[in-house]
This record gives C-alpha cells, structure tokens and sequence, in this order.
C-alpha cells in the first residue's frame, strides 16, 4: 500500500459557519466539494487544504484523518490482520468513495480511503 494524501479532518459544529475563517481569512478560498456534512476547502497558491466535518454520513464515528491510498483493498486487509479495531467496514460509498475506519493503538480513528 502506498500513501498518496493526508488530510486532516476538523470537527465543526456546523460547515457553512466555519466557511469564512478557512476560506476568507485563511485564504483556502477553493471549495474542492462541500456534501454538507464533510467539506475540503484548498489554498489555490500552495494546495494546502483542510477538510470540515460535521457527522459522517455512514460511519459511527468521525475520524481524525482521512488518508487516501492506492489500494485499500490491501489496506483492509492489513489493518486486519494486525488485529486493529475496524470501526467502519470496506464500503464503497454513493459519493465514489471506498473507505474504512480503523482505530490506531492510540484511539485515533482514521478513514483510509481510495477514490473509485
């Protein structure tokens, strides 16, 4: 498995009111997607970006980080077999994403994700 992104993840109470500081005062002035529940806003000078999430929409537990891989097929696979807590099955999600969650030693929830 190979990592390709790292995001960070940052709980918000609600995307629409937290818009302003990242996007105006930060200057991550371009909306990548915006679901409602999950957003990613990017600096358009230097790609540094942050992901906005409210609850996800199918998983119990919001994770820390979203980490994009080129196979998370294997990623599951191995997070398994060293007996890591699976906190949201392989699933190919409606919005063309293919993701699980799984916990790190520490309790850190993680989304590990491939796009379709």
């Amino acid at each position: 498995m190979r990592v390709n992104r790292v995001l960070v993840n940052l709980p918000v109470a609600d995307i629409e009111t937290s818009k302003a500081f990242y996007t105006d005062f930060l200057g991550l002035s371009t909306e990548e997607f915006n679901l409602g529940w999950v957003a990613r806003f990017t600096s358009p000078e230097t790609g540094a970006n942050v992901q906005l999430v409210t609850q996800d929409a199918t998983a119990p537990e919001n994770p820390a980080m979203s980490v994009q891989v080129d196979d998370v097929e294997a990623a599951y696979a191995d997070a398994q077999a060293r007996g890591y807590e699976i906190v949201h099955p392989l699933t190919r999600e409606p919005w063309g994403i293919y993701r699980f969650f799984v916990r790190t030693p520490d309790g850190t929830v993680v989304n590990v994700a491939q796009h379709a």
